[in-house]
């Protein structure tokens, strides 16, 4: 039997392993019937549909269409029902239990506060909501028999001028629940560089960020993100694909951006599902995290919009260890990078990763000996 055959994660063991995710939109994930209790609530009425289970297939197909602007459009149907303080507290509990319950033990759930403000809620009043709701969803988590840490990152708009005043916010709540800042929103014509302000401060600061970079739009994004702005991570990052010449003898060639990304370990927020919804891979088959992970680029795995993928962490390394027989040491490879990664202090990051997740990970591939032995065992008493 071979390492292969008994790492082979089952769909059981992929959900009960520990995964850890960097980049997840807090209004990008919410339940369904969520949405349509918080409309009703608000008294939203532009709901395409009123029953759970159409909205969830509604949001999957809208967001289907090859184009980033139109799978962003989507988000206005979210962001409509989430501005109240209730709101957005019941939202970020339900989250945070949403992935203890598919195995996340750690997550990094970013949004923009500037996007909470239409009812009058203040920045500060949506940060100390959104924070609340992750530490209930911890709470119940816990009480159901799971473990979570939920960090926020705070983003601001690529096409607005807030991103100081955001950047700024993050700081002051940085020991409060928020772990990092962020910039998204449509690539095209609204390059990482608009904000630099907003990035030399954080770097006076010392404090950490992440660039929504590379999705869209290609490789001057990445470089722009980097070496303008000094990002800690790319989020996704799939276009750095572009610097990387595969010839025909199966030799590989990294362009200096790419061999820089790779040698500094530049951690790469990659969301399957999502870049091939976006026009960023053409299918599971051909995302460039089969080739980065080869290539031992810190590439990890993630949801980004759970409700507009109709995915979950699951999910994702699911369809990667179909696409690409990934094991359970694959699966452990990305998890560690992405702890690695992660926003917190070091010893932190050292604990989960001892303490948690490799031990999580033996434990799922120890399953196989015990299995066996039980074969064995009632083999033998067969033949007696």
């Amino acid at each position: 039997m071979t390492s292969q055959t008994l790492n082979s994660p089952s769909a059981d063991q992929i959900r009960r392993a520990p995964k850890v995710l960097l980049h997840d939109h807090l209004d990008g994930g919410l339940r369904p019937g969520t949405i349509i209790d918080l409309a009703r609530d608000a008294g939203y009425d532009a709901l395409p549909e009123t029953e759970p289970d159409k909205l969830g297939i509604w949001f999957r197909e809208a967001a289907d269409s090859g184009s980033l602007e139109r799978y962003l459009e989507t988000f206005a149907h979210t962001c409509a029902v989430m501005q109240t303080r209730d709101a957005l507290f019941r939202v970020a509990a339900e989250c945070a239990q949403d992935l203890a319950e598919d195995g996340v033990v750690y997550a990094e759930v970013r949004y923009a506060p500037e996007q909470h403000l239409e009812a009058g809620l203040s920045l500060e009043q949506v940060v100390e909501a959104v924070n609340e709701g992750f530490r209930e969803g911890e709470r119940l988590a816990r009480e159901a028999g799971h473990r979570i840490r939920v960090g926020a990152l705070l983003t601001a708009m690529r096409h607005a001028a807030r991103a100081l005043e955001i950047a700024e916010l993050a700081n002051r709540y940085r020991d409060l629940g928020v772990v990092g800042f962020d910039i998204a929103g449509a690539e095209a014509g609204f390059p990482p560089t608009r904000h630099l302000d907003a990035f030399e401060y954080l770097k006076r600061e010392n404090n950490h960020f992440t660039i929504h970079a590379g999705e869209a739009f290609g490789l001057p994004s990445i470089w722009q993100a980097l070496q303008w702005c000094g990002a800690d991570r790319l989020g996704h990052g799939v276009r750095i694909i572009d610097d990387i010449t595969v010839a025909e003898d199966g030799s590989v060639q990294l362009g200096r951006l790419a061999a820089y990304v790779r040698d500094k370990r530049i951690p790469l927020e990659l969301c399957p599902t999502s870049n091939l919804q976006t026009g960023a891979a053409a299918s599971y088959a051909e995302h460039p995290i089969g080739l980065l992970r080869r290539l031992h680029f810190r590439a990890t795995v993630n949801t980004d919009n759970r409700l507009m993928s109709g995915t979950t962490m699951s999910r994702e390394f699911e369809l990667l260890s179909e696409t690409f027989g990934y094991t359970l040491d694959d699966m452990q490879w990305f998890t560690v990078n992405a702890m690695k990664s992660a926003f917190i202090p070091f010893d932190e990051r050292l604990a989960m990763i001892s303490d948690v997740i490799k031990p999580g990970y033996a434990e799922l591939k120890s399953e196989w000996l015990f299995k066996q032995t039980a074969t064995t065992s009632g083999s033998s008493s067969e033949g007696r």
